[in-house]
């Protein structure tokens, strides 16, 4: 993979890293790399770092609410050595799982436009065709669905967005989608942490 952290292609997304660092001078505010080991047969796309999440701590999906929910099942399901992760520093470690967003900066108001989105794809492109024969990519959100479909190759019309759908891809490989375990999500009450829950044991059976 190319230099992530030497990335600055998005004019936009640097100017607002910049002004959230001189808010927060002890965030990351800087591309945010992937959490696990290259190879791992379950792939994790969310959208873009969160404000006080991935973007402060450095590691995708590491000290927000979304995060909370995502460890919490990956736990469960035997992803993850730990139920929980709120620092980059814990000892968590993912077992055969790697997380990653479509989008490695903050975007203001957490909505990358167009050209951003196109221009980090390359990095998502390169994650995905590491993912081995057999493994699952599961895309949190309708955004994260169609860029993973993007980097594939495929065309959106033949494998639409919706929560807990299935799409068999070539090389034995499976995509899995479903909302994103968002604290709004969660308090409007379209995903429960129930139907989450159920997302991740697919992902487990489909290994399996």
């Amino acid at each position: 993979m190319e230099d992530l952290q030497a990335c600055r292609l998005c004019p936009r997304l640097n100017d607002y890293r910049k002004e959230i660092k001189q808010r927060h001078p002890h965030y990351h505010c800087r591309p945010v790399s992937p959490f696990g080991v290259a190879g791992a047969r379950l792939l994790i796309v969310g959208l873009a770092p969160g404000l006080h999440g991935a973007n402060a701590s450095g590691r995708p999906f590491t000290g927000d609410a979304s995060g909370d929910l995502l460890f919490r099942q990956l736990y469960a399901h035997g992803f993850a050595s730990q139920p929980s992760s709120r620092s980059r520093d814990d000892d968590m470690q993912l077992i055969d799982c790697r997380i990653t967003n479509a989008v490695k900066c903050l975007p203001p108001g957490n909505l990358p436009v167009a050209a951003e989105k196109n221009a980090c794809n390359r990095y998502l492109a390169e994650e995905v065709d590491e993912l081995p024969d057999g493994g699952v990519l599961l895309s949190l959100g309708g955004v994260a669905h169609a860029m993973v479909l993007r980097a594939l190759g495929l065309r959106q019309a033949e494998y639409r967005f919706g929560h807990a759908r299935q799409y068999k891809l070539e090389r034995g490989r499976y995509l899995l989608a479903s909302y994103h375990p968002s604290r709004y999500n969660i308090n409007t009450g379209k995903l429960s942490a129930g139907r989450f829950a159920r997302v991740i044991a697919d992902a487990r059976g489909l290994l399996q």
